[in-house]
């Protein structure tokens, strides 16, 4: 009856009422790339995952971060590699929780946010993004991606009061390397990216990249976490948990894996309070949009501006 019944679910758990073992999980991997791209680099760590835990680990792709976002909250995923801006909703809406996070070769914690522009461009500060962007065409980043959304929407937008779906002649949203390329080719004139692949696109596409010029860069984000269900076993957590922070510590082809993968020394613990500089940079940019939003009465704007500061003031 068992086996019968496990058979009959999608995701991978075998269950009696609750969770009672699992023997399989759905790794969700966030749409930076192409699938094909992320799978090639993903799918080393995942085998490797797979033979040290016994699980039978599957990866999941989305076109978008909603879709990594949504198959957590209904279980189609069990865990996954997200931004801190999509892992803050995984987290609030998707029954996740942050256990881990990135950590580069040289032993940094984070990476930047980019504007950019393709080498001819005259553009070459932000305030000539700014100043010209009735005439220009935009690529933003997906609406849950941190650098590519969160912080330029923030620094760049929100702090000069300004609204990026408004100000351009065209604003579309794609991927941060489709946002890369179509700016080396000059089907935009200007895209948000971030200092990881831009890496990725110096090692991919090198042509590309020196046909690409950075004009803006944001202060440190804090680099990603791995995110998993609460409700994942508590002995299927463990395993997860003892294969990340261990991963790439002294083996060569674990090292290399990593290198290939975004040049990681390897995963440390983390936990929710990881998101808590995200969040307020959230909240930040929506005070400051509403403050200068003329649809709004005064009276809800200031009811809803003081909502905000009562949310602001719990997270400090």
């Amino acid at each position: 009856m068992i086996k019968k019944l496990c058979a009959a679910v999608a995701i991978g758990f075998c269950m009696t009422g609750a969770f009672a073992q699992a023997d399989s999980i759905n790794f969700s991997i966030i749409s930076t790339e192409t699938s094909q791209s992320l799978k090639q680099v993903w799918q080393p760590l995942l085998d490797d995952m797979s033979r040290q835990t016994g699980l039978k680990v599957t990866p999941f792709f989305a076109s978008d971060y909603a879709g990594v976002i949504e198959a957590m909250r209904f279980n189609k995923v069990q865990l996954g590699w997200f931004g801190n801006k999509s892992a803050m909703e995984a987290v609030d809406r998707a029954n996740g929780e942050v256990f881990a996070q990135m950590v580069n070769a040289d032993g940094t914690e984070g990476y930047y946010s980019h504007l950019i522009v393709n080498r001819d461009s005259p553009l070459n500060t932000l305030d000539d993004v700014l100043k010209n962007a009735k005439n220009l065409s935009f690529g933003n980043g997906d609406p849950n991606s941190t650098s590519g959304y969160l912080v330029p929407g923030y620094y760049v937008f929100a702090k000069n009061h300004l609204d990026a779906k408004t100000l351009f002649k065209v604003t579309r949203s794609s991927n941060h390397e489709a946002n890369a390329l179509a700016v080396a080719n000059k089907q935009v004139d200007v895209a948000t990216n971030n200092s990881e692949n831009m890496e990725k696109i110096k090692e991919h596409f090198p042509e590309k990249f020196k046909d690409i010029k950075i004009v803006w860069t944001s202060p440190l984000i804090p680099l990603d976490p791995l995110v998993m269900r609460k409700d994942v076993p508590e002995a299927t957590k463990t395993k997860i948990k003892n294969f990340f922070y261990n991963y790439g510590k002294t083996d060569a082809h674990e090292k290399e894996v990593l290198m290939k993968l975004s040049k990681l020394s390897g995963f440390k613990a983390s936990s929710d309070k990881q998101l808590l500089p995200i969040r307020q940079l959230d909240l930040f940019g929506q005070r400051t949009k509403l403050e200068v939003d003329a649809a709004v009465s005064e009276d809800d704007k200031k009811a809803r501006i003081a909502e905000i500061d009562k949310k602001l003031a719990a997270l400090n």
